[in-house]
């Protein structure tokens, strides 16, 4: 499998650990707590070994850990949120939303107090179903971005582990779930990439949005989403590369063999697979009824696919799988976590929690909460609703010992592993943002993913053509409106063929009979509905896939996509292949 290896070094450090004075770090944070040594043995002294070259990430993360104090050790297994839009600079109201979430001003003193990991920066558009969570927004442009993961970095430095780069991550899904929307090249959905069912398209356009997130600063993507979409789950919906295991286990491949190329460690999400319920975890905790044996044929391809192409990383879920570890949380399974998705399936990178300020997580106090998905067998806490009291829970537990040593040196050692990796990994310049090449890669994909599920296969619609959409699409219409007319098509703002788009959220209520054509632009069950003679896909609103939609009713290019989820009473594509 890949991922980062951990059966060399796990010995050596907990060796380490117990043998050598753990140091602390750098003087000066805001309310820094005095370093507390692990247990003495052995000082390191002269006849200490030489340094791992850079060349081994294993060995310079043991070493490492061998020199940390137990606060720099809890430090690292956090990788909370903060508000604001700058790293030392802040409005009074995110000063506020970091008291309350952390005891500090800004997100560097957070760092510094904490000595933190790593950090997520969030934000949401209208669309976005995970927006629950998301309490602030520190994306704005690709210059401010990487003004604040300058910033980030800096205080990250001064840490005693601050020869690890930082973790900086973000949900860069492409679809409804996309942080950094301004200024970059935008791909579509993980459901277009399973229309266009070509791996190597896929992997090209996220090659390119792995290059834009590194030359900005992020070096985590919480991406691609590996669930499998057996369900019609709205919170996953077009996240997914689709209903077919084996198809969406190609994609995601795919996707994680782009990102890291580029140096983003990829993140598969949500284990053991969110799309095998359609309740929410933003909500309420779901629950998979499927037996052990479904599960693992129908949702863990995709995972071990990640594997295979190296993925350094993936998230548990929120998510009750009843068939191995009733009524527990994945976050908080042994079972899930230890067992299975090490154990069965051979993992050996980090293991991130979902977002810790979900309900599901909310059952047990900040610490609490913290100290259960460590023992779990999480190596990083995702978002706390508080980070201070997580922080002090998890000191608290290990020193009085309900959080081994172990297992805290174990996720520190893969977590700072993963840095490393990082660190040899090729960095992109700003200027590599949303460059023709990139675009032209994004417009592959999106071309390709464009399907017919009724009409005319390619057949040009007859002009003039007026394009509406249900509620708040305005941006959307536009997008094709200019589109259409850079193709060659006529558009009168009423009283032409009606070519009518659906999105996220969208209903039969949200349908016009009298249209032509109906376009959905999220999944396509909606169409199941639609009384229009032409029935499209392009699974996204983004510029890409607009622009290939316009072709396609241009009659400049042929749709050749196919519906990589099944849509009652229609093909998964009218083309004839």
């Amino acid at each position: 499998m890949g991922g980062v290896s951990n059966r060399p070094w796990r010995a050596r450090v907990a060796v380490a650990t117990l043998t050598v004075l753990l140091v602390s770090g750098c003087s000066g944070a805001p309310d820094r707590p005095a370093p507390t040594p692990a247990p003495t043995g052995t000082s390191a002294g002269p006849s200490a070994p030489a340094a791992p070259p850079a060349s081994d990430p294993a060995g310079r993360a043991a070493a490492l850990v061998a020199t940390l104090s137990d606060e720099d050790l809890v430090g690292q297994v956090l990788m909370p949120y903060a508000y604001g839009d700058s790293a030392t600079k802040v409005s009074a109201g995110s000063a506020a939303g970091n008291q309350a979430l952390a005891g500090v001003d800004t997100p560097a003193d957070m760092i510094a107090k904490y000595r933190l990991g790593g950090l997520i920066l969030v934000g949401f558009s209208a669309d976005d179903p995970t927006k629950g969570n998301q309490e602030t927004t520190n994306v704005d442009n690709p210059k401010q971005v990487h003004a604040l993961t300058t910033g980030l970095r800096a205080a990250a430095g001064r840490l005693a582990a601050g020869s690890a780069p930082l973790l900086i991550g973000t949900d860069q899904e492409y679809g409804v779930v996309t942080r950094v929307t301004d200024g970059v090249t935008v791909l579509p959905s993980a459901l277009a990439a399973g229309a266009a069912g070509d791996p190597k398209l896929t992997e090209a356009a996220w090659r390119a949005a792995g290059s834009e997130l590194a030359a900005m600063g992020i070096n985590v993507d919480f991406a691609p989403v590996a669930d499998v979409l057996a369900t019609r789950s709205t919170v996953i919906g077009s996240r997914s590369f689709g209903a077919d295991p084996k198809q969406a286990a190609a994609q995601v491949g795919g996707a994680v063999r782009g990102l890291q190329a580029e140096g983003v460690a990829a993140t598969l999400k949500h284990f053991p697979g969110h799309g095998h319920s359609a309740d929410d975890s933003h909500q309420d905790l779901p629950v998979l009824t499927q037996s052990a044996a479904a599960l693992q044929s129908g949702a863990w391809p995709p995972f071990t696919a990640g594997f295979d192409a190296g993925a350094m990383a993936v998230m548990s879920g929120h998510l009750d799988a009843r068939a191995i570890d009733p009524g527990t949380p994945a976050t908080f399974s042994h079972k899930l976590l230890t067992d299975v998705l090490r154990g069965q399936l051979g993992f050996k990178g980090v293991v991130i929690t979902d977002g810790m300020n979900m309900p599901p997580a909310k059952r047990w106090a900040p610490g609490e909460a913290a100290v259960r998905a460590l023992n779990a067998g999480n190596d990083l806490i995702l978002m706390t609703p508080n980070v201070g009291q997580a922080y002090d829970g998890l000191l608290a537990a290990l020193r009085g010992g309900s959080l081994p040593r172990t297992r805290l040196v174990e996720a520190v050692t893969r977590v700072l592993t993963m840095k490393f990796r990082l660190a040899e990994l090729p960095t992109a310049q700003m200027s590599t943002l949303a460059t023709p090449a990139h675009r032209a890669a994004a417009d592959a994909l999106a071309a390709a993913a464009v399907t017919v599920l009724r009409g005319t296969c390619g057949g040009a619609v007859r002009g003039p053509v007026t394009v509406t959409s249900s509620s708040g699409r305005d941006g959307t219409r536009a997008t094709l409106t200019a589109a259409l007319t850079a193709a060659g098509v006529p558009v009168k703002a009423s009283g032409g063929t009606i070519v009518h788009l659906v999105g996220y959220g969208d209903a039969a209520k949200d349908l016009r009979p009298d249209a032509a054509v109906t376009v959905a632009m999220d999944t396509p069950y909606v169409l199941a509905d639609a009384k229009s003679p032409t029935l499209l896909a392009t699974y996204s609103s983004s510029r890409a896939s607009m622009t290939a939609l316009a072709a396609v009713l241009a009659g400049k290019a042929r749709p050749g996509g196919r519906s990589p989820v099944a849509v009652p009473g229609l093909p998964a594509t009218a083309c004839a292949s």
